[in-house]
């Protein structure tokens, strides 16, 4: 189902979206208020524009690149993670604003379900002078952040982006990223960007929020009249892959065991995204995103393993451009 994406000279993925240090707090039972909660914390690297890098890499993607921006007090810490997960890191350091941190309180029953706290400190401090066009040479696939849309300086880059990418007949994606923030966006704000997008992957809440309709396979449908190919990442109901004009296909999902959900939905994108620039077609490269999301639940943490782990945030500075470029 859909259309496949040729391989040529062009085979780089460029995801532009926030990185962020995430704090994971897993916890069993109820939050106690005004007291103590036992839980096990771990500072590990995080946002949803890494991790859909990360994940892309790891699933066989052979050139990853990142744009994003940090602050100085975790830049080189940030490098070397995603280095050490094959992606190519073009980050900008913020002489102002500090790494993005969230909170993530993750809840260690059956359903690892999670709370986030956001600071998005420098990660949504992208602005147009961050872009250049020559960061789509190369590039068979551009891929944008939801996150990047929620202020008004990133969301003045994705535009600029998605233009270029159009120009030179780069298909770009998106990922909504947060119902939270997406209400406080705006539905018609977002639909009117994702107008010009190829392929848009929500969740199911994303998708219903969005649409206005409760059923996920309907609001699959509707999206679909918006953009020419729409992902809905549906968790243990699997996806729904959906084109205008046709029934929406569910992609069953991959059984698993879920330690913390945090960065399944980036986990799915990343496969999706790197299994679209392998040649598979739409429904398998969704499979490939719900065997990825699978693996990614049984995780603590967004990122999947790489050789040289997941490390300890160490107060380190350089290592990042002082401005965005290739």
């Amino acid at each position: 189902m859909g259309a496949r994406v040729t391989r040529g000279r062009k085979e780089a993925l460029l995801v532009v979206g926030d990185v962020v240090t995430d704090v994971v707090a897993r916890h069993r039972g109820p939050l106690a208020t005004g007291t103590d909660t036992a839980a096990l914390i771990r500072m590990l690297p995080g946002g949803a524009g890494a991790n859909v890098a990360c994940w892309a890499a790891h699933s066989g993607c052979p050139d990853v690149r990142l744009l994003g921006r940090v602050g100085t007090d975790a830049a080189a810490w940030h490098e070397r993670e995603l280095v050490a997960a094959g992606v190519r890191p073009l980050l900008v350091t913020d002489p102002r604003a500090a790494t993005g941190t969230v909170v993530c309180l993750v809840d260690a029953g059956a359903a690892a379900e999670r709370t986030f706290l956001t600071d998005s400190g420098a990660s949504l401090r992208l602005e147009p002078a961050d872009w250049s066009d020559a960061l789509l040479d190369g590039v068979a696939w551009l891929h944008l952040s939801g996150y990047l849309l929620f202020k008004e300086s990133s969301r003045a880059l994705a535009g600029n982006a998605l233009k270029a990418a159009r120009a030179r007949g780069v298909p770009v994606s998106m990922d909504p990223a947060s119902a939270g923030f997406l209400a406080e966006l705006g539905v018609e704000q977002f639909l009117a960007f994702a107008e010009g997008l190829d392929v848009l992957l929500p969740s199911r809440d994303e998708a219903c929020l969005l649409t206005g309709l409760a059923e996920p396979v309907d609001a699959a449908a509707e999206l679909g009249r918006v953009v020419p190919l729409v992902v809905t990442k549906a968790g243990t109901d699997g996806a729904l892959v959906a084109r205008a004009g046709d029934a929406p296909v569910r992609i069953p999902a991959v059984p698993a065991t879920a330690r913390d959900t945090t960065g399944a939905g980036d986990a799915f994108t990343g496969a999706f995204l790197a299994a679209l620039l392998a040649g598979a077609d739409a429904a398998e490269a969704a499979a490939r995103g719900c065997a990825a999301g699978a693996r990614a639940v049984g995780r603590v943490g967004g990122r999947p393993p790489h050789r040289g782990g997941a490390g300890r945030l160490r107060r380190a500075s350089g290592g990042a451009c002082e401005k965005g470029g290739v």
